[in-house]
């Protein structure tokens, strides 16, 4: 959902950045999404301007080059200059998983985790994921809508500026719907870009338990069908994994996915392994999570454009030792992305930044290639990279000014929030401060 032509929202037909210290314009020789070394490849330019236009992206080079175009010249007083003071720009973060629409923080699971409760006996427990669904099975549309529009703009101020955002807390026809008109009600409202995603089969709801085939009868008979026409998603996810969906239940409601023209994704691989093969052949946009993954199926996911996106914030937040080898999918060829996956269960985190700063820290991913994972990658995920991800003449003008010398510095400040400046669709959002 192109989110930039807001009625109401003032526009801005034109910006210059000038004076910047480092530019990551993420822009590379390689087709497709960014595999082996091509992932550290940043495209840096060294005191570098942006010239964005009517929400676009128009012209990238040096600062001494900006200053001398004639049209620059000609209508300089009409344009919007931002002096970036030596800061580093990179292309505004994509981050390809989050569930925005929940009412209220797990606390209680927060403590129990703490007191020694793994993550599936705090969901036997009716704790997890089924606590989250009677705040938003009686929350109003307007409530959630004022909810996800909140995070949106702490997001930005985090310098994300492409979000995915599920449904999946309300597990019934009507709370699903309400979910995801929700999500677009404030994507309306919103300057950057929302891409909603359709997450019914999340876990079995209470009133299916130990039904779960009635319940994807359910999902793909009843839910699918209406998300659809009332075009309310662009992706259908699915949570494969033991205590939720098995990957024969994932097939299906892939296969009625693809019927109703929605393309797929899935949660994967993130407390047991599920071999890749029998879902690839749905043409899936990633594979999210991908902790627990059979070396033998990582040929053939590098054979293909699915991205694995690596969630870390979950693995810290749940207290686990192991996070996802990402040098071995990355030695494999296998296209990989990084994320939030912003929730009030095991993630709850708006910080891409440490994403990063965990995917350097404790999956040896290199600061380039977390970079490239949080945006150009991100993109690809979500099936933007066309728009999304690079700083590129013609694509949208979606830019984080950081407050910091050097790229590495993002996700070397760990937790601390650097970014000064976002600009999205060619909006500014905020004041550029140190």
């Amino acid at each position: 959902m192109n989110t930039h032509r807001k009625t109401g929202m003032r526009r801005i037909s034109a910006t210059l950045l000038v004076n910047i210290g480092q530019l990551l314009t993420l822009r590379s020789a390689a087709e497709g999404p960014r595999r082996g070394a091509f992932l550290s490849e940043l495209g840096i330019i060294q005191d570098a301007a942006v010239l964005c236009v009517g929400g676009k992206i128009v012209s990238v080079g040096s600062t001494k080059d900006a200053l001398r175009d004639p049209w620059l010249k000609k209508n300089r007083k009409k344009i919007v200059e931002i002096d970036c003071g030596g800061r580093v720009v990179l292309p505004g973060f994509v981050d390809s998983h989050t569930h925005l629409v929940f009412t209220h923080a797990r606390l209680v699971d927060f403590e129990k985790r703490i007191a020694g409760a793994s993550y599936e006996e705090i969901a036997e427990a009716g704790g997890g994921i089924r606590s989250s669904i009677d705040g938003v099975r009686k929350a109003s549309k307007a409530a959630l809508t004022q909810t996800i529009l909140a995070t949106l703009a702490d997001l930005a101020r985090h310098g994300t500026t492409t979000v995915e955002a599920k449904s999946g807390y309300g597990l019934s026809l009507e709370s699903e719907l309400k979910s995801l008109e929700a999500i677009r009600a404030a994507a309306r409202e919103w300057p950057g870009t929302v891409i909603p995603t359709f997450l019914g089969a999340h876990m079995v709801p209470a009133e299916y338990r130990g039904r779960s085939r009635e319940y994807v009868d359910v999902v793909c008979n009843e839910m699918l069908p209406a998300v659809a026409k009332r075009k309310l998603a662009q992706f259908v996810d699915v949570f494969c994994e033991r205590g939720a969906f098995s990957a024969e239940e994932t097939a299906r409601i892939f296969a009625a996915a693809k019927k109703h023209g929605l393309a797929v994704r899935a949660h994967l691989g993130q407390l047991s392994e599920t071999r890749l093969g029998p879902l690839l052949r749905y043409q899936p946009a990633s594979f999210d999570h991908m902790d627990h993954v059979n070396d033998a199926d990582l040929p053939a996911l590098a054979q293909t454009d699915t991205v694995a996106t690596f969630v870390p914030g979950a693995n810290y937040f749940l207290g686990l030792a192991r996070y996802p080898k990402a040098r071995r999918f990355i030695e494999s060829g296998v296209a990989v992305a990084l994320a939030t996956d912003y929730n009030p269960g095991s993630s709850p985190t708006l910080s891409m930044a440490m994403a990063m700063s965990l995917a350097c820290t404790q999956m040896k991913m290199s600061p380039a290639e977390a970079v490239a994972a949080a945006t150009i990658n991100g993109a690809w995920a979500l099936r933007l990279a066309d728009r999304k991800g690079s700083v590129e003449a013609g694509k949208d003008a979606d830019l984080a000014v950081f407050a910091v010398s050097d790229y590495r510095e993002i996700p070397y400040w760990v937790s601390a929030n650097r970014c000064a400046l976002t600009i999205m669709n060619g909006v500014p959002s905020g004041q550029l401060c140190w």
